[in-house]
């Protein structure tokens, strides 16, 4: 009996994980969306920001597909949205003619730093205790 309690703990544990992120995700979206974004396309544009500070450097797309939960397919439309919006660039790389850079651009990092206020004022709320 002790070990169906223990797996009804982890699984309640599971489940209120899943809650908390469902619940962050969908806060996110509401505080974003009046500004054309979703929870998706942040976490890109903050990728792209905190992982190239400096402007014009570039991030490939291949190093986002492990970071972001998104299937390469579906990160591939998202930054083709963003580069339609003109938030970022896309270029081929010069040595590897299958890599792809994504850098933002100056519209995109001024978004993003619109934004960051909101997006981490989301995560105190949704996250504390």
């Amino acid at each position: 009996m002790a070990v169906k309690t223990a797996d009804a703990g982890l699984e309640e544990r599971w489940r209120d994980i899943l809650s908390v992120h469902a619940r962050t995700m969908c806060e996110i979206d509401r505080v974003l969306h009046p500004h054309g974004l979703g929870a998706s396309d942040f976490e890109v544009l903050d990728m792209l920001a905190s992982s190239a500070p400096e402007e014009g450097e570039q991030c490939r797309v291949q190093n986002l597909v492990g970071r972001v939960h998104l299937s390469q397919s579906a990160l591939s439309r998202l930054i083709g949205r963003l580069e339609k919006d003109g938030l970022v660039e896309r270029s081929v790389c010069a040595e590897d003619r299958r890599g792809v850079f994504v850098t933002l651009t100056p519209k995109g990092r001024e978004l993003h730093a619109r934004v960051l206020p909101l997006q981490r004022d989301v995560l105190a709320r949704m996250l504390s205790g």
